[in-house]
């Protein structure tokens, strides 16, 4: 019996490493093997604080018997999702053929040349309405595979030309003022007027969504801002009201019984709706899980928090939530997914520099730079086709999974954030060159391409943006691109428009799925304003200028305080809004652009607070 995965960076695969299914992680030998043995591959996909995740490892993968028959007919592999979000999006996208219920654990099989045959979610060890039991799909794909082996290798090629033979989706301008408005109009037509939040069933952030609304009110649509104020109050029911972090959704419809893990992606996103609604205390709250929660020895963030733990000495889902800090003190914590991904870092680090300004927070900036100095130690490398990223990394050790978009998007655009809140042109110009790496004949695709798995095996990764509760890669490389045009040439613009146009027809369409694409797409639509203060060394925190600048600033908007000397710098680094700004008379001076034409420099706050109205 292999224990291939004691050694894995993924801490979801080491939890799996004792069970008695002989596991192989993703990668090409495992098709080799089931090629060598001729027999079908089981590729079961999960993430570390999925609830069902945990029990279908309990009562199917840690039974013996069960464990035997798994071994003897098929070779087993086990997938992170979040490791490997390629390889998920490609199984989802396969499975959608045989269930709508798509979800985790994600439960595949397929031939030794990656082709889908038959897929579910969660088998229960009993049969249960209507629902077979594991062992039974178990017997079933061996019947199947031994008896009816051409009906078997029919399906999996059928499924793998209709995921082939998708149609592209559409390309289009960026929307008009009237098109977003009925984009915010669609999205009103789907909350709930007696909970909030969006439907009548499970409740979550939808943190994308919220940030579109939070777009178009920054932008003066008054109906986005009144929606967006309802939908982000409504999410406070999901705040930990100890320890402040969001958990993942709630249950019922009126908010209550959350799910209990705790996400870096959510919270991330939470924390940049706490800065746009001007929400100190949520922003405080939110901060203090990142730094005194998910933050890892180092500064970099760990990828979630679980939701089971013991109480007491007996397994609880959610039972240490349910303590006051005195009697979680007693307890051990939710254990920590402390896998670090580089995009989902980015978002975190980005969230904390525009909080720390916007709430004159230098520690929250100062947790962003050790954070992004964190990542980049072990995430990047250069190379003499420019820098690559690495996705995942466990204590210092890297995954061989394939970076991914959100990766160089995320960590590209926190990192900007991050330059216009310290004035670091040395971040600010890593940031360009990661964008620059991503940037094809066409539009936009991950440097060196994808997962290699895959591409070996011709199998389809699935092209849907759609974004329930993170933004896409596309959008967060569309998000840094339009960043870079603010700072540097529209050229910038152009291209975080080609990134995310295949996505806009359907965004359009279907807004409450593409909310991050349509936040990106609402600030590309309007007039480009930057805002640029220059002190002439380190200014009082209570200097009345920077209050105004600070009171201004939210994550889609241009903002930075710099020193001359840093001003200087960027502008050599070749970010050209800051070229020839100086402070006036030893005092903060403001310049105020729009599309790089700026108006009269100001070092009177009075005078600053009615050019931004």
């Amino acid at each position: 019996m292999g224990r291939r995965l004691e050694e894995a960076v993924s801490p979801y695969l080491r939890a799996h490493a004792g069970n008695p299914v002989d596991w192989w992680p993703w990668g090409p030998d495992a098709f080799a093997e089931a090629a060598r043995r001729d027999v079908p591959v089981l590729v079961s996909i999960g993430y570390a604080t999925c609830h069902w995740c945990h029990v279908m490892a309990r009562e199917s993968f840690s039974d013996t018997a069960i464990a035997e028959y798994l071994n003897e007919h098929l070779v087993a592999i086990k997938v992170d999702r979040e490791e490997h979000p390629d390889v998920d999006a490609a199984f989802l996208a396969a499975a959608s053929a045989f269930t709508p219920q798509l979800g985790w654990p994600l439960t595949v099989f397929a031939t030794p040349e990656g082709r889908v045959f038959y897929a579910g979610t969660y088998f229960p060890p009993q049969p249960v309405r209507g629902v077979p039991s594991f062992r039974q799909v178990l017997e079933a794909i061996a019947e199947a595979w031994s008896e009816r082996r051409d009906e078997v290798e029919a399906t999996g090629a059928a499924v793998a030309e209709a995921l082939a033979a998708r149609p592209e989706q559409g390309e289009t301008s960026l929307p008009t003022d009237a098109q977003l408005a009925s984009a915010v109009a669609e999205l009103a037509s789907f909350e709930d007027p007696g909970f909030g939040g969006f439907g009548t069933d499970a409740k979550f952030p939808n943190a994308p969504v919220l940030a579109f609304l939070a777009e178009r009110a920054a932008r003066g649509d008054t109906v986005a801002a009144a929606l967006g104020d309802r939908l982000y109050a409504a999410t406070a029911a999901l705040r930990d009201p100890v320890e402040g972090g969001y958990f993942r959704y709630a249950v019922r419809r009126d908010w209550t019984e959350p799910h209990y893990e705790r996400m870096l992606s959510d919270n991330a996103q939470l924390l940049d709706l706490a800065t746009a609604h001007g929400d100190e205390a949520g922003a405080d709250a939110v901060a203090g899980f990142l730094l005194g929660v998910l933050r890892l020895p180092g500064g970099a963030f760990a990828a979630a928090q679980d939701s089971e733990s013991l109480v007491d000495g007996a397994r609880s889902e959610g039972g240490y939530y349910a303590l006051d800090a005195a009697g979680r003190a007693a307890q051990p914590p939710p254990a920590l997914d402390a896998k670090v991904l580089a995009g989902l870092d980015g978002l975190a680090v980005g969230a904390l520099a525009d909080a720390g300004v916007r709430f004159a927070r230098p520690d929250w900036i100062d947790a962003a730079a050790a954070a992004a100095d964190a990542v980049l130690a072990v995430h990047l490398d250069r190379t003499p086709e420019g820098p690559r990223l690495r996705r995942a990394s466990l204590e210092g050790r890297v995954s061989d999974a394939a970076a991914t978009l959100e990766d160089y998007g995320g960590l590209a655009g926190g990192l900007l954030r991050l330059a216009l809140a310290t004035g670091d042109a040395g971040r600010a110009a890593l940031a360009r060159e990661l964008v620059d790496a991503c940037v094809t004949a066409d539009a936009v695709a991950v440097p060196g391409g994808g997962d290699p798995v895959l591409a070996a095996h011709g199998i389809t990764v699935d092209a849907d943006r759609t974004e329930g509760a993170a933004p896409s890669g596309a959008a967060l490389l569309a998000d840094a691109a339009a960043r870079l045009g603010a700072l540097v040439d529209p050229g910038y613009l152009a291209l975080a428009e080609r990134a995310i146009a295949p996505s806009l027809a359907p965004a359009l369409e279907r807004p409450i799925a593409y909310g991050a694409t349509l936040a990106v797409a609402a600030r590309l639509a309007a007039p480009l304003i930057e805002l640029v203060v220059v002190t002439p060394g380190t200014a009082p925190a209570d200097d009345a200028l920077l209050a105004v600048a600070r009171a201004w600033a939210r994550p889609g908007r241009t903002l930075a305080i710099v020193t001359e000397e840093q001003a200087g710098a960027l502008a050599a680094s070749g970010f050209a809004l800051f070229g020839d700004r100086v402070s006036r008379g030893g005092r903060a001076t403001a310049y105020l652009c729009e599309g790089f034409t700026c108006r009269l420099p100001t070092t009177d706050a009075a005078e600053l607070g009615r050019q931004l109205a």
